[in-house]
């Protein structure tokens, strides 16, 4: 990639902040002070998709005369269009190199999406694959009964009273490479879609990328077996800036009563109080 004016906080301070950590730890990223060359992007993975293609992010601009659909020319190909010095483009490869079998299944099951039902009309599951796929976050968890508690939107239970468990028992892993980029200028609003992973207690102590590849298997189960992004139904809303540390400012129990941002659950309502409602 070019030499360009690193954008504010590239070094010294956006990557030490909590939501980046896991790529700073793995990749180093405060030791560039240029994007990283796509020959590094290239050295960070040597995955396959499942057409049994070698994945290599290649230059958008060398693929510019390309007729195929983005999804069409990873299947095909195993090149993945990726924009120089580009947020989105560059944490997409982030996460290929981090979740590559679920970036891989993603892809073709895409395909599979488009061959029945053509690229104009989008289905359900393709709708739901898009979603994870830019706005993930999975939730390692000993138990879920933290999923119960987050899609009940327990957010001060959840989030304040269970703070000192977040990073230890619950351990956030970003999957959707556009949450990084809106995380590069965080604002009040910004939410996630929620999976929660049941892990042993012998997860916490595996080094960080061997909990990615944990996942990553885990995730591949997930989506193939129980058919958890068959439509959005499975995931569910998550503050992203209500993670304890995720946030540049004061995380008290005010932050968390603010209701336009952590929003309470809407009630149902049940079939006999609409029949009421209908009668006055």
């Amino acid at each position: 990639m070019k030499k360009f004016t690193p954008p504010e906080n590239w070094q010294n301070q956006l990557f030490a902040q909590a939501p980046f950590a896991h790529l700073q730890a793995i990749f180093n990223l405060q030791a560039f002070d240029t994007w990283p060359s796509f020959e590094w992007l290239n050295g960070q993975t040597n995955q396959q998709n499942a057409q049994g293609k070698h994945i290599v992010f290649t230059e958008n601009s060398k693929l510019e005369e390309e007729t195929r659909y983005y999804e069409e020319i990873i299947a095909q190909t195993g090149q993945v269009p990726t924009r120089e010095n580009n947020w989105h483009d560059f944490f997409g490869a982030m996460i290929w190199c981090l979740f590559p079998k679920t970036k891989s299944l993603l892809n073709k099951l895409h395909i599979e999406e488009i061959a029945l039902h053509g690229l104009k009309e989008r289905s359900r599951k393709r709708n739901a694959l898009t979603l994870f796929d830019e706005c993930g976050l999975v939730l390692a968890v000993p138990h879920m009964q933290w999923q119960e508690d987050l899609r009940s939107h327990l957010w001060h239970d959840a989030f304040f009273v269970q703070q000192d468990k977040w990073h230890k028992e619950a351990q956030p892993f970003i999957f959707g490479h556009a949450n990084y980029e809106m995380l590069t200028n965080p604002f009040i609003g910004l939410t996630g879609k929620l999976l929660c992973i049941q892990v042993d207690e012998s997860f916490t102590a595996l080094p960080l990328l061997e909990q990615y590849a944990h996942l990553d298997s885990r995730l591949v189960e997930l989506i193939t077996m129980d058919k958890v992004l068959d439509d959005n139904k499975q995931m569910s809303p998550i503050p992203l800036l209500g993670i304890p540390g995720w946030h540049y400012d004061t995380q008290d129990e005010a932050f968390y009563a603010d209701e336009s941002y952590f929003r309470p659950k809407r009630r149902k309502i049940s079939d006999s109080s609409k029949r009421t409602e209908k009668t006055l």
